[in-house]
């Protein structure tokens, strides 16, 4: 089909349609004037840094960035924790995940998700890993609270459903996030 064959009527529904979509996407997710950078640096228990995190205050949420090097190969939970500490070996001191609704744990799960419940960081076989992602609604400044907050990735993948953790086993790096 040549394109001057569909129609000027079908193209500007078409088109309207299109622009619709990429408007909507443009209301979450959007860079923020003067928005707010938290950073972190992801360590294991023995103190090796495997990577870097970056939370940016998006229009309508939170954009996280995982930057992660000499991982073990395979895919790995990852959760915003709500207490900023990362003391080793279990990095417990970290506290649950970050959920300020209240919610049960996973993508999948009916009940809702925790604001901290994020995808799976998929690690290659040279050790790498990046994943990013928007937290819609997320704020800045509940996620900065007092104790202040911290990035963990489980030796595990996230089952994205079970509650407290999504079966993601143990805590294999931590980084304590810092407003900068």
């Amino acid at each position: 089909m040549r394109i001057g064959s569909i129609g000027t009527a079908t193209a500007l529904i078409v088109g309207a349609a299109l622009a619709g979509c990429a408007s909507d996407d443009a209301k979450v997710g959007a860079p923020v004037a003067g928005g707010r950078i938290a950073t972190a640096t992801l360590r294991t228990p023995a103190g090796e840094e495997v990577g870097r995190v970056r939370v940016t205050e998006v229009s309508g949420g939170l954009r996280v960035t995982i930057d992660a090097r000499l991982m073990p190969p395979g895919m790995h939970g990852t959760h915003l924790h709500a207490i900023g500490r990362c003391e080793g070996p279990a990095f417990a001191s970290a506290g649950p995940h970050w959920n300020p609704l209240g919610t049960k744990h996973g993508s999948m799960n009916p009940a809702g998700r925790h604001a901290g419940d994020l995808p799976n960081l998929v690690i290659g076989a040279d050790g790498r890993g990046t994943i990013g992602v928007t937290i819609p609604g997320g704020s800045f400044d509940a996620l900065l609270d007092a104790d202040g907050a911290a990035m963990v990735v489980h030796a595990a993948a996230d089952d994205m459903m079970t509650d407290p953790s999504g079966n993601s086993g143990a805590r294999i790096a931590c980084g304590v996030l810092v407003a900068g």
